[in-house]
């Protein structure tokens, strides 16, 4: 039986929770003992609303061993991995702490506040030869796997462009508003538009250099509003938009992409997933429902499980590779758009 430890329970915290629940339900040999948090009222079973449906099913929080400190939830308790989802500058210190202490690390995205702290988090994973994986969540979606399987499989020919898109209300919910300062959470480009970076970097790689403009809706924010694009040697307008302004409950969230190829164009838009093939009908995919969220977890479940690479889907070094582009977005957008190289 694989025991985990969950740190952290606001917004995040609270769908690993939700998966943890149907998991152990499914008959996985998985069981949630414990979880750890600062704020009291988390313990008393509070949980945190926000701008996806991860699910606010009753709770019986009886069945948790509470804990407001890491180090002695893992001391205390008999884990074999720890799932961290806290604020985004505390993911490196407390990713290296845990694996000292003997535990395999599932760490919500983004990787680290900073390329330097993701590689900090690496190291420790050789060191102390624990498993590390990031919760890049896009990579198990089953529409962007239909889209990275389209690309590799070469079947519509090459890219010509693509276009991503993510946003919705303004991230009010965290604890002390963590989300709304930049040296803790990187900001709307380091926290939302991550995703959408990973994307591109996992579909196409790296790009040479990016051009991104920023907007700061209220200082000390961070951007909350990004526009970047990514140059690539053969050519193909590759380019991501990320608004967390658009505070209004009848828009909620939304994320999108729109990726042509020289013989077809595959589509996400208002939840409708399309595909174009040139000369031919357009159809919709046969592909799972399934939440990506429910699936990065089982996927790294099962690896600690059969003893396999947890990380094979995103492996620790794409996931900084990731947080090295984002860092150059934010040189970029610092000086106006100037293009960066990588």
């Amino acid at each position: 039986m694989l025991k985990v430890g969950l740190v952290g329970l606001g917004f995040m915290g609270n769908s690993h929770l939700q998966n943890y629940i149907r998991l152990e339900a499914e008959g996985l040999p998985i069981k949630l003992v414990a979880i750890c948090d600062v704020d009291e009222a988390k313990q008393g079973g509070a949980l945190v609303e926000g701008n996806l449906p991860t699910g606010l099913s009753p709770v019986d929080f009886s069945q948790y061993n509470f804990y407001s400190d890491m180090v002695e939830m893992i001391e205390q308790e008999d884990l074999d991995y720890v799932d961290l989802c806290l604020p985004t500058y505390l993911h490196a210190p407390k990713t290296v702490e845990a694996m000292a202490l003997g535990m395999h690390v599932f760490c919500e995205k983004p990787m680290a506040i900073s390329s330097i702290a993701a590689q900090e988090m690496i190291e420790a994973s050789e060191t102390y030869g624990k498993q590390l994986m990031i919760g890049q969540t896009l990579r198990f979606f089953p529409s962007y796997l239909y889209l990275k399987e389209t690309i590799d499989s070469g079947r519509y020919g090459k890219v010509v462009a693509g276009s991503f898109f993510r946003g919705g209300t303004t991230p009010v919910w965290s604890w002390e508003n963590w989300l709304l300062k930049k040296d803790k959470s990187g900001g709307c480009l380091l926290d939302q538009h991550i995703h959408d970076v990973d994307t591109i970097n996992w579909l196409f790689g790296p790009p040479e250099s990016v051009s991104t403009s920023g907007k700061v809706i209220h200082e000390g924010n961070g951007y909350d509003i990004v526009s970047s694009n990514y140059y690539y040697a053969d050519g193909k307008v590759i380019n991501a938009e990320d608004d967390w302004t658009i505070n209004n409950e009848d828009f909620g969230f939304e994320m999108r992409f729109r990726v042509n190829f020289e013989s077809g164009t595959i589509i996400l838009e208002n939840g409708k997933f399309t595909d174009y093939p040139h000369g031919k009908s357009s159809f919709e995919p046969e592909i799972s429902k399934e939440s990506g969220y429910y699936l990065e977890i089982k996927h790294f479940a099962e690896s600690i499980l059969h003893n396999t690479q947890a990380d094979r889907r995103v492996p620790s070094d794409s996931a900084k590779q990731t947080i090295y582009i984002a860092e150059k977005e934010q040189l970029s957008a610092d000086a106006k758009g100037e293009q960066v190289f990588l």
